[in-house]
């Protein structure tokens, strides 16, 4: 098991918790973490654009004028993409971006992810996150005590203070621990657990 310190809001240690060595000391393999954010993201992508082609604009399939005769260069219909109005030449049409990836693999990338952030003394555990009331700037106040920039924020339920509190803070993102993933935990510079948050994770990659 490996022990990490637990601060309360003020930054002061009051107390260890235990970190099973399965979810938090897995070594890190950059080529599994690529492969599980490239993932995330075209699963992302809401692949709705759309264009026309020259069989489906708004326009005449007559011929504009005849072929000889005229001293214009020939020509075809309007539709053609080379006149305005006209079709698009291999456009995008809606598609799937999505690509899927082992239940095992993202669990393990998962695992390395919060390895990489615990290696490298980016991660926090507190014994709660409980403000006192909504208020944006008692909210600064204890992100700076911890001199951190773009922080994650993990609790176990819903903690409306909080939530509300860090909605006009963009360099800080709060989220529950069932959301938890590979691309926000690498995005973000430090992360910060609840402690209780802890054994559900750790039941959830092990299971």
């Amino acid at each position: 098991m490996t022990v990490v310190d637990v601060y309360n809001l003020e930054r002061e240690k009051i107390s260890q918790a235990e970190l099973n060595e399965k979810v938090f000391q897995v070594p890190v393999k950059k080529h599994v973490l690529h492969q599980v954010v490239v993932s995330q993201q075209s699963n992302r992508r809401s692949g709705t654009a759309s264009t026309k082609g020259r069989s489906e604009v708004n326009r005449s399939g007559k011929k504009l004028w005849r072929q000889k005769g005229t001293g214009r260069a020939r020509v075809g219909d309007a539709g053609s993409p080379t006149r305005r109005g006209g079709g698009v030449i291999f456009g995008p049409k809606p598609r799937q971006y999505d690509k899927k990836i082992p239940k095992k693999v993202g669990k393990l990338a998962l695992c390395m992810a919060l390895s990489d952030k615990l290696q490298n003394e980016r991660l926090l555990v507190l014994s709660d996150f409980d403000l006192p009331g909504i208020k944006t700037k008692d909210f600064v106040q204890v992100m700076r005590s911890f001199e951190v920039h773009k922080a994650l924020i993990v609790t176990e339920g819903k903690n409306e203070n909080l939530e509300k509190s860090s909605l006009n803070v963009p360099w800080v993102k709060v989220m529950r621990f069932e959301g938890l993933n590979v691309y926000d935990v690498l995005n973000h510079e430090h992360l910060f657990l609840v402690r209780s948050t802890i054994p559900r994770i750790e039941e959830a990659l092990l299971s």
